[in-house]
């Protein structure tokens, strides 16, 4: 659908940039006016200038919105003192305990 109405919106311009050209051309400048002609002629191209720029670029990409991620807590560990038999005798050894 977006693309039919550009197409229309740009045949339109062209249709009124052409018309406003001819009218313009057309149009015998008298002496005292104050530039009125050029200054339409101006203001014309600018606004056409503009209106054309607006419509040859690209539409800007949509926003990108990223879900925040699942994180489990860390783990809880703790030391606790625990016998072990190392051999010769039991000794008393610090042992690393999580959840």
């Amino acid at each position: 659908m977006s693309t039919i109405i550009g197409k229309a919106l740009r045949a339109g311009l062209a249709l009124s940039l052409t018309a406003a050209t001819l009218a313009a051309a057309s149009a015998p400048a008298q002496a005292g006016d104050g530039g009125a002609v050029a200054a339409g002629v101006i203001g014309g191209m600018a606004l056409g200038a503009i209106a054309g720029s607006a419509l040859a670029g690209p539409p800007p990409p949509p926003p990108v919105y990223y879900a925040p991620v699942y994180a489990p807590p860390p783990p809880r560990c703790w030391y606790e003192p625990q016998q072990v038999w190392n051999g010769y005798g039991y000794v008393i050894t610090r042992v690393r305990v999580c959840n």
